[in-house]
């Protein structure tokens, strides 16, 4: 989803979503021997991984933290060798009433680590051999999808059916009920890519999955999960349900922006198997205990089932030369860091802020979650430090590998890498469209061979250094990048995500929001000089009438001059609309389609202005009113050429406005 359920945080990020291979290595006789950077200080273990020393870091990492950035609750569990180690609360789960966070009851939303469980259900169909990973899921939904190419079951769960973003939906009303079905075949979107090519996160794609779970077993997916996944793994305080049943309605952490500010209403998420899960950190521990192999109540999944969904679920045959970097496993993201294995998954609503991780080698699990985004979004900080200072105090990193990429090498792929992006997790065929040129990733040449990339969906900025053909490993970090390249070498993709990826931004793309910023400018000064004009018009006429000066008669350019004026307020005025639309869709908030006809009637007589620009242009050129005139009716035409080439980029008069 646009900011929510997302699989963040940092490289698998949240949503969007959301590897790829090399093609060649362009070597040359007589090439120098590679020269590696000397490998960053590994982090070094400072703590033995027992209750005592975890609570002891978590008391020295936490509640100072959440103070500071205003974080109303956190809750935490650890497991290690078959046992819940610690399962902690800190802060309060209703500030107004002084309620602490207890990690036995107190209930927090997941977010996306929701769709973990999803996976899980769908393989428990799979194993029982109810459903297959590499069918049509039409055969099992029955739902006729506008797909250009078949979806499955692994499609799906490793974030690769194609679809783009969809935001319309995404957290309802508090108290309307949710119907999944409603929801899949209700404006589904696009499928812009072909599937098992792209990563592209996805939470249309794993509802769909969830829908599965509930077209085959004949029971209402939240039913299902209850039944067969959450109860016979001791999860007795966790559901999918909402609202909440009565039994846990009381005891769920309200959600808020900061802890000084007001509760937000119980978020209904539209596509429940993608993040509707309410749950205890004691509940999560059950769940990481069950997934390595150590249930605390009944088996739910076999050993070789579990080991299938951590495996990567697509291969290079598909993915290119994606197979080079974090791939997807069947639910899980590859997360791995310091020379080990691990599969996590993160999870973001409105309010809450969270992520489960396993190191299915070493037998150990971390959950951690926030009930607040907290100041200057706080817990997205907090959550990364406490995922990376689990890793670096208690599985400190191996010796780096160093570069096999000679220098001259470095540098023209650190050349050829530079330029701008967008997330392959994005909007391509609605207004929405507008959210990737407006935020463009950009990646610049730092130290003649390695390569700079800003923030973005899933990404935060770091420096990285090409330690194999095509392949990026972060500097001082653990994130991995993967460059696919087309038949002329020009990059494709840069997987930086297991379920997500960048793909450079096209000429097209790249000019329509600086066109369209342009254009405004302009159409914005006409505006405004047209009551000025006005008021100087008007008393130019009275003195001329004081002085028995005889007023000129209205010239042909009157009339174009007005209309011209009249576009560029429509304009501007659209603009103004269509900004408050962005504004009020990608904060989950609802909106009128009247609103949005509005901004697009608007525009598009911005847009026709353009006709009337011509028509103004040619009348002050015929009737020689001057060189300014004339010049300023030139600028005027551009700015209405750069209105209709960034809507026109941007969809902002498509007839389709579907989000």
């Amino acid at each position: 989803m646009v900011t929510q359920l997302s699989a963040t945080p940092r490289r698998r990020t949240a949503l969007a979503a959301l590897g790829v291979v090399v093609l060649t290595a362009l070597g040359a006789c007589g090439a120098a021997e590679p020269s590696p950077s000397p490998p960053p200080t590994p982090p070094v273990a400072t703590g033995e991984l027992t209750r005592a020393d975890v609570d002891g870091w978590l008391d020295r990492t936490i509640p100072a933290a959440i103070e500071t950035g205003r974080i109303a609750g956190a809750t935490v569990s650890v497991v290690h060798d078959g046992e819940i180690l610690t399962s902690r609360g800190f802060g309060e789960a209703d500030v107004a009433g002084g309620t602490a966070v207890d990690p036995e009851t107190t209930l927090f939303r997941v977010g996306s680590v929701s769709k973990v469980v999803t996976a899980t259900a769908v393989m428990q169909l799979v194993e029982r051999g109810e459903v297959d990973l590499d069918t049509d899921v039409e055969q099992y939904t029955g739902l006729d999808l506008p797909h250009e190419h078949p979806v499955t079951l692994r499609h799906l769960l490793s974030h690769t059916p194609g679809y783009e973003e969809r935001a319309a939906g995404l957290i309802g009303a508090p108290g309307v009920a949710v119907d999944l079905r409603q929801a899949l075949v209700e404006d589904p979107p696009a499928q812009v890519y072909e599937p098992g090519t792209t990563p592209a996160y996805s939470n249309y794609g794993n509802a769909l999955a969830g829908y599965v779970v509930e077209a085959v077993s004949g029971m209402p997916f939240e039913d299902y999960v209850d039944q067969n996944v959450l109860a016979p793994a001791g999860m007795t305080s966790s559901t999918f349900a909402q609202p909440l049943p009565d039994g846990l309605a009381a005891r769920v952490a309200q959600g808020y922006p900061t802890s000084d500010d007001a509760p937000i209403p119980f978020e209904m998420v539209g596509t429940p198997p993608a993040g509707a899960l309410s749950s205890t950190a004691t509940d999560m521990a059950r769940f990481m205990l069950a997934h390595l192999g150590h249930p605390t109540g009944e088996e739910i999944l076999s050993d070789a089932t579990r080991e299938l969904m951590r495996e990567p679920a697509l291969d290079a045959s598909t993915l290119g030369s994606l197979a080079s970097g974090p791939r997807m496993g069947l639910g899980w993201f590859d997360e791995s860091r310091h020379g080990r294995a691990v599969v996590g998954h993160g999870g973001d609503t409105t309010a809450f802020h969270s992520h489960l991780q396993l190191w299915p080698e070493d037998g150990t699990g971390l959950y951690v979650s926030f009930s607040s985004t907290g100041a200057d979004g706080a817990a997205h900080l907090l959550r990364e430090e406490v995922l990376d200072g689990f890793a670096d105090r208690y599985f400190p990193a191996e010796v780096a590998t160093p570069s096999t990429v000679d220098a001259a090498t470095r540098a023209e792929h650190a050349q050829a890498l530079a330029g701008r992006y967008e997330s392959t997790r994005g909007f391509h065929t609605t207004f929405l469209t507008v959210a990737g040129p407006l935020q463009p990733i950009t990646a610049e040449v730092v130290e003649g061979d390695r390569v700079r990339f800003s923030a973005g969906v899933g990404l935060l900025p770091a420096v990285y250094e090409e330690v194999e053909p095509w392949v990026f490993h972060e500097v001082d970090g653990h994130g991995v990048l993967a460059v696919r390249t087309d038949a002329e070498g020009e990059v494709e993709l840069v997987g930086f995500d297991s379920a997500m990826s960048l793909m450079p931004l096209t000429t097209g793309r790249a000019v329509a929001v600086p066109a369209l910023a342009a254009g405004a400018v302009v159409l914005l000064l006409t505006a405004i000089a047209w009551p000025v004009g006005a008021v100087v018009r008007r008393v130019r006429a009275r003195r001329e009438r004081a002085r028995g000066d005889v007023v000129p008669a209205r010239t042909p350019v009157r009339l174009p001059r007005t209309l011209t004026r009249v576009a560029a307020l429509s304009a501007v005025l659209g603009l103004l609309v269509w900004g408050y639309v962005l504004v009020t869709v990608l904060s989950t908030a609802p909106l009128a389609e009247a609103v949005i006809r509005v901004a697009q009637g608007l525009t598009a007589l911005g847009v026709l202005g353009f006709l009337v620009a011509v028509w103004r242009l040619t009348a002050e050129v015929r009737t020689r009113t001057g060189w300014f005139r004339v010049t300023t009716a030139a600028v005027v035409l551009l700015g209405f050429v750069a209105l209709s080439i960034g809507a026109n980029e941007l969809l902002l008069l498509s007839p389709d406005i579907t989000y």
